[in-house]
């Protein structure tokens, strides 16, 4: 193999990306996600896999970043706001489709290793990667590491109830997991558009400049930054680096800092909060990573 390609498969969108062994980005290609289907999904990979190989003349080691994980228990998919996937063995379905051993993990991970390594949480000890998109989730990486544990949810912050709830937020909406109330249901990109009811996308949020508009994101920072504290009160992260659609909110970097100092539990807060280095899609690059850098290594 003498390249990496790297997939992120996201909800509404599949991103490739094929690097070279230094990390040098030699090609990148964007395609809509098979939504709902399953089968549409590993045709979307391979296809992409197959596009970049034959377009770089070369055969391509393969990591893929997942919404969910693989369960240690059972080897399918868990966890994932893209349905179709839970239950599935989509490892093993890839690597005939590819005919090669390819490897996944968390999206948020592949986004957090991206950012730790070479991007806006290089050179700290500990990095909480924060995934605002279709859906909502998080991998740390602490000493240049991944951290993982027996359940193959590190990070899965998306899932926790929304901290110090107001009275109009309890019980919350819905969520695909059977609970109510989630982070996600909240803070994901779905979860604003339906916060502010007017039909407009989180991007359109964004430059409205209607009062309506205002208020569904003054909510959406202040719900964001009791979520973080409560992150913050955890793991005690040096950074957080924000991803996906929503990290593209500049707004979000100035004022919601100022609005965790009110929840996390200490006389001063010295954690940053940043934009990505590699922009909202990173984490097709952490997912290349997961391979070594060479052959040998």
């Amino acid at each position: 193999m003498t390249l990496r390609i790297g997939i992120d498969l996201g909800g509404t969108k599949t991103e490739a990306i094929a690097l070279d062994l230094s990390g040098r980005e030699l090609a990148r290609q964007r395609v809509a996600t098979a939504r709902g289907s399953y089968d549409g999904t590993i045709a979307t990979i391979k296809g992409l896999v197959e596009g970049l190989e034959s377009r770089l003349g070369a055969a391509a080691s393969v990591g893929i970043g997942i919404p969910g994980t693989i369960s240690p228990r059972t080897g399918l998919i868990k966890n994932a706001n893209s349905t179709w996937l839970i239950g599935k063995p989509l490892d093993r379905d890839l690597e005939t489709a590819l005919g090669r051993p390819v490897r996944l993990a968390n999206d948020a991970d592949c986004f957090a290793l991206s950012e730790a390594t070479d991007g806006a949480g290089a050179g700290f000890d500990t990095v909480f990667g924060v995934i605002l998109g279709t859906g909502v989730g998080g991998g740390i990486v602490a000493h240049g590491r991944l951290l993982s544990g027996p359940n193959a949810i590190a990070g899965e912050w998306g899932h926790n109830p929304l901290p110090w709830p107001e009275d109009a937020e309890r019980p919350g909406p819905a969520c695909y997991c059977g609970r109510s109330g989630c982070i996600e249901t909240f803070l994901s990109g779905p979860g604003l558009a339906r916060d502010h009811g007017g039909g407009l996308s989180a991007e359109q949020l964004a430059t409205s400049d209607d009062a309506a508009a205002g208020a569904a994101l003054a909510r959406y920072e202040r719900r964001l930054a009791r979520a973080l504290a409560a992150v913050i009160n955890v793991i005690d992260p040096h950074v957080i680096v924000l991803g996906g659609g929503l990290s593209k909110l500049d707004r979000l970097y100035r004022n919601v800092p100022a609005l965790w100092e009110g929840f996390v539990f200490s006389d001063h807060v010295d954690t940053l909060l940043r934009p990505p280095r590699h922009g909202d899609s990173s984490g097709v690059r952490g997912a290349a990573w997961l391979w070594p850098a060479t052959n040998n290594s």
